[in-house]
């Protein structure tokens, strides 16, 4: 399995950083109805008090919701990804490479039933929570 630089591990570099960050800025605007939905339920530390990103690059990546604290990524998948699963699985196996947890979930799950997507979320959030 291919090695990747770990040098920046929860951000990207300034260089990358400098490549993508117009790119996150303009997602952010754009963001699919249920990226929004989940957005309004993780952010403001709503979750066991975790502080969420939204739309926040790592390497060369743009994940939808991050936690650094627990090195979680959310990401919402809609129907793009049914045709380039590729790369997605190219996408995740360098992230969880990098030791960062990947939840997945449809558009329709968030909007359809939020509640059992937030339970999923709060419920690995305080599974990977450190004791104070």
């Amino acid at each position: 399995m291919k090695k990747y630089n770990l040098e920046f591990k929860w951000q990207t570099s300034a260089t990358q950083w400098n490549k993508v960050k117009n790119i996150a800025r303009e997602m952010r605007k754009q963001g699919t109805i249920a990226e929004k939905k989940l957005w309004k339920e993780l952010r403001n530390h709503k979750i066991v008090n975790m502080k969420f990103r939204r739309q926040h690059a790592i390497g060369k990546y743009i994940v939808d919701f991050y936690c650094r604290e627990i090195k979680l990524i959310v990401e919402v998948d809609g129907e793009i990804h049914e045709y380039q699963r590729d790369e997605d699985t190219l996408r995740q196996n360098y992230l969880e490479e990098l030791e960062y947890n990947v939840m997945r979930f449809s558009n329709e799950e968030v909007i359809s039933n939020t509640e059992k997507v937030m339970k999923e979320i709060e419920d690995f959030v305080r599974l990977k929570q450190k004791p104070l």
